[in-house]
């Protein structure tokens, strides 16, 4: 397929900018892709759509406030440098974004405050370097400081100021594993209760890794979307994931969910000899788009995409095409929140 057939026109005014209150009061979209039908419910009634030993699989991934500020070392410039990935935590080098990325050099000294410095090693694309971080500590306390003077990394189309709250806005319930530059979004509508409701009916909630990265951030840039290269990100399924997730798609009872496109990225990336899920970790590059053959995710819960977005393409893979498109202009008539902060979609 080409990428000029998943553009399409949206009301900017649906564009959310703030998350519902609480989490799980935001709308539901039900597709069910058997009769090509549309439900409309809130996401607080997900327990009514499972059974005793379904499993719904969520990114425990976490976020780190990656945008820092700081001013080059001779002239006083101001740099913005946003923190992709660690490279190796003994040198302490990153891949990092700057800008203005034209002032940005290799050599030149960045300085963020009296304890936090860095020096560029390499450039790596227009707009990525790689940096080594100086600072006089442990690992630990360098995260400390990082979280200190950084900045929670909103997606660009929200245009509003950051704000302090939004460190826990943008970070899911079922955070731990530090790593990620973006929030995996479909995971945080959300809640304890609703997470105890789901445990109570014999629901299995099992965990993944996988740390979003700079693949995020990188639009489509070519028509024909075989030329298309995803960023590799590194991910972890843990082996009583993929027992759970095992016995349930041996089962002609009961379901796997995945809880967003990287969840999707991780359970399709990782296939045993008979097409179950293989504990593992390791990265993956994996690039989903139609005509594609889902071997592990049964049903996805997922967010309102951005046109020509990679995660458009894997949500038009799973749901189908046209029933996708035909859904997004319904969410548009019927005032559904957009992207990150909007509501929800489940496909069954």
């Amino acid at each position: 397929m080409k990428r000029s057939e998943f553009t399409y026109e949206f009301p900017e005014e649906l564009t959310a900018e703030y998350p519902a209150e609480p989490r799980d009061s935001c709308r539901l979209m039900v597709l069910n892709r058997e009769k090509e039908r549309v439900e409309h419910h809130h996401f607080h009634e997900l327990p009514d759509f499972y059974n005793p030993g379904d499993v719904i699989v969520v990114n425990n991934t976490k976020v780190y406030p990656a945008r820092i500020y700081g001013k080059k070392k001779k002239t006083g410039a101001k740099i913005e440098v946003f923190l992709l990935r660690e490279l190796n935590p003994e040198s302490r080098l990153w891949d990092v974004m700057v800008d203005p990325a034209r002032k940005i050099r290799i050599g030149n000294k960045l300085w963020f405050d009296d304890e936090l410095s860095a020096e560029v090693i390499d450039n790596t694309t227009s707009r990525g370097r790689t940096i080594r971080l100086n600072f006089d500590g442990r690992n630990d306390d360098l995260y400390e400081k990082i979280r200190e003077l950084g900045e929670t990394p909103l997606p660009p189309y929200i245009k509003r100021d950051v704000e302090s709250e939004d460190e826990d806005r943008y970070q899911t319930i079922f955070a731990e594993e530090r790593g990620a530059v973006a929030a995996p979004t479909a995971g945080l509508h959300f809640t304890p209760e609703l997470i105890e409701r789901l445990k109570e009916k014999g629901v299995h909630i099992c965990n993944i890794t996988l740390h979003v990265g700079r693949g995020t951030f990188r639009p489509v840039g070519v028509e024909d979307l075989t030329k298309h290269r995803m960023d590799s990100e590194e991910f972890t399924i843990p082996k009583d994931t993929a027992d759970k997730v095992n016995k349930a798609l041996q089962s002609e009872e009961n379901s796997v969910t995945a809880v967003g496109t990287t969840v999707v990225r991780t359970l399709e990336s990782s296939l045993s000899a008979s097409q179950l899920l293989k504990a593992d970790h390791s990265w993956t590059d994996l690039f989903v788009y139609p005509p594609f053959e889902f071997k592990i995710t049964e049903r996805l819960i997922t967010n309102f995409h951005r046109p020509e977005s990679t995660l458009l393409m894997m949500t038009s893979a799973f749901a189908g095409y046209d029933f996708l498109f035909e859904a997004y202009e319904e969410a548009f008539e019927e005032g559904y929140q957009l992207f990150s902060f909007g509501d929800a979609m489940l496909i069954v």
